[in-house]
């Protein structure tokens, strides 16, 4: 397993207002699924701040490297219309609890 720690926020494509706002919501959320469904995206969801109206997002991806995250993100509908943008990939390390995360990475593979 190796961890990456993403951070993406609105881009210049973001329409102003909430995540609910933006066009392609419904394909964004699909995608998003299809990458937690593949294991690829272990969680992932908005920072503070971001309900009032610019969204940053943490995520946790497992990959074989940070190429790979990129690739597979770009995919997103939200980053081909420059809504989302990557910002910030980076190798993350679990110290604590990580007994918690592989069981339920256990779980979805079986």
């Amino acid at each position: 397993m190796s961890l990456f720690a993403v951070i993406r926020e609105a881009g210049p494509g973001w329409v102003p207002g909430g995540i609910h706002q933006q066009p392609a919501v419904g394909e964004h959320a699909a995608f998003m699924d299809g990458l937690a469904s593949d294991g690829f995206v272990l969680v992932a969801g908005p920072l503070a701040g971001s309900e009032r109206g610019r969204l940053r997002v943490l995520l946790i991806a497992d990959g074989e490297g940070e190429d790979e995250v990129h690739r597979r993100l770009a995919d997103d509908p939200w980053q081909r219309g420059h809504q989302l943008l990557t910002v910030s990939v980076e190798p993350w390390t679990i110290l604590a609890g990580a007994e918690r995360l592989e069981a339920g990475t256990r779980r979805r593979n079986s």
